[in-house]
């Protein structure tokens, strides 16, 4: 089979979507919603987090008192201003990250019940069966982890860039 010709991609993705089990559909919104949360996250650092920095610091620079109790009070402010914009829907992300395994997980149960029903019903002796359920415990398996370590890797990227961008951000706003 062709996997480079979109048609059969298409049809091996159908495949494996419906040997997978009901789960692994679960499992794909999932990494749809997870990895559309992290391109929010990728396109806010290369497009809005420059004109936010640019701006929060001309307020700073416009202030001509940068001892007193107050504009320390406003600086520690503006720095909580980035790092929540930096750090927004990190969590959801995270969150996201910790359920792909999780699901993957109760692939494997509900495919293991399937091998069990097998059994029950026509006993051990049908080894077809039996390896359908297997692949279908496994499938899902692959599938949650697969988008967990790549949604942890991306998170862990996002979270440091995060903090490196907050860091600088309050190294810029000197207590001249």
């Amino acid at each position: 089979m062709d996997f480079l010709n979109p048609a059969n991609a298409f049809e091996a993705i159908q495949t494996l979507l419906r040997d997978g089990g009901n789960v692994l559909y679960v499992i794909m919104l999932t990494a749809f919603a997870l990895f559309a949360f992290i391109m929010e996250r990728l396109a806010y650092f290369f497009t809005g987090h420059k004109p936010l920095v640019k701006r929060l610091a001309a307020e700073w620079d416009a202030r001509t008192d940068y001892q007193s109790w107050r504009a320390h009070a406003i600086r520690d402010e503006l720095i909580s201003r980035v790092k929540g914009a930096t750090g927004s829907n990190v969590n959801i992300i995270k969150t996201l990250v910790a359920i792909a395994p999780l699901l993957g997980l109760l692939g494997t149960v509900t495919g293991m019940i399937d091998v069990f029903d097998t059994m029950a019903l026509s006993g051990s002796s049908n080894a077809r069966e039996m390896s359908r359920g297997v692949f279908k415990a496994t499938i899902p398996t692959m599938a949650g982890m697969s988008v967990a370590l790549v949604g942890l890797f991306l998170s862990n990227y996002i979270e440091r860039k995060g903090r490196r961008e907050t860091a600088r951000f309050a190294e810029k706003l000197a207590y001249d």
